[in-house]
């Protein structure tokens, strides 16, 4: 009788280190930041279940596997050269992306970079400082491709708990703004699930070939501080 094979696990440690960093008890300040969502749902444009799915295609797709993906890949491969992560930032700061989508990374950078340097993740506490001296920018994915390196994660662990902590901020939000409920929510994160894997199956692009194509989103991020009632900081 052939016994029968055994499903291939991840590490204990990675997979537990992928959890306590992908999940929203981690207090990375992401909910403060809607991403353009909150004005599209106040235009209309996103309603329900429907629209706010073909949102986060597009938005994963266009937009963080293409810019935020490439930025996370070249800081995670360049986390032990402060310089090499330096570049990688002023690199990211100085795409043609909206002031306000850039403000928002460097503020949910400098939130992700504040609790990893309280907990001690290795090279957190020193690139804080660069970014609190103004040397750095501290966006988003290049703080994320530095601290998940230093805890523990490889590129395709952090790849994949960025894709997931992506879908997961942007559901949270619409949840907050009344457009779906939480059921609708794990509905949408389940169907998006063959995408996303899809995406990362594919190498990440190169900071010289970031692109985006979100031209709904960014503008709607644009006149976000002309909404008369605001949740969130975009």
């Amino acid at each position: 009788m052939v016994a029968p094979c055994a499903l291939a696990m991840p590490e204990p440690r990675a997979l537990l280190a992928a959890l306590q960093h992908g999940d929203s008890f981690f207090p990375s300040g992401a909910v403060s930041f809607s991403w353009g969502l909150e004005t599209l749902v106040a235009d209309g444009l996103v309603d329900g279940a429907r629209t706010l799915e073909r949102f986060l295609e597009g938005q994963l797709g266009q937009r963080w596997n293409c810019c935020d993906r490439a930025a996370l890949a070249a800081a995670h491969a360049a986390a032990d050269d402060p310089n090499a992560i330096l570049a990688v930032d002023r690199t990211f700061d100085v795409l043609a992306q909206p002031a306000e989508l850039l403000d928002g990374s460097k503020r949910a950078g400098a939130a992700l970079l504040g609790v990893h340097a309280r907990i001690e993740t290795p090279g957190a506490e020193a690139y804080r400082a660069l970014v609190l001296d103004g040397a750095a920018p501290g966006h988003l994915p290049v703080v994320q491709g530095l601290v998940w390196r230093g805890a523990g994660l490889d590129a395709a662990e952090a790849a994949a708990v960025a894709a997931h902590g992506f879908m997961v901020g942007a559901l949270g939000a619409a949840v907050r703004l009344g457009v779906i409920g939480h059921i609708d929510g794990q509905r949408i994160l389940a169907r998006l699930r063959p995408l996303a894997e899809a995406l990362l199956a594919v190498p990440a692009p190169s900071l010289d070939r970031v692109a985006t194509s979100t031209p709904a989103a960014d503008i709607a991020a644009m006149r976000h501080e002309t909404q008369v009632t605001r949740l969130f900081a975009n």
